[in-house]
């Protein structure tokens, strides 16, 4: 806005349409920086999801495989005959 007035004051122009002018550059740039950050908000919230999920999985993989040794563990201290059973 400030530019247009700016334009407006060096080449003699009515105040009136500059402040139109200023108006509808404001609107313009309106659409474009809403635009802009749906953009952006799509972009990071998809990114954040993506970091999320990745840990995640890694702290579920990481929690099934201290399952898997504890129950490896487990079943090699237990006698032949316990196992046998559970089989």
């Amino acid at each position: 806005m400030g530019l247009v007035v700016l334009r407006g004051v060096i080449q003699g122009e009515l105040a009136a349409s500059v402040a139109e002018e200023a108006i509808i550059a404001l609107i313009v740039f309106l659409g474009i920086g809403a635009i802009a950050g749906a953009i952006a908000d799509y972009l990071v919230r998809d990114a954040v999801e993506n970091l999320y999920r990745k840990r995640v999985q890694w702290y579920r993989d990481g929690v099934a495989a201290l399952n898997d040794d504890a129950n490896a563990t487990s079943q090699d201290t237990q006698p032949k005959s316990v196992q046998a059973e559970a089989r």
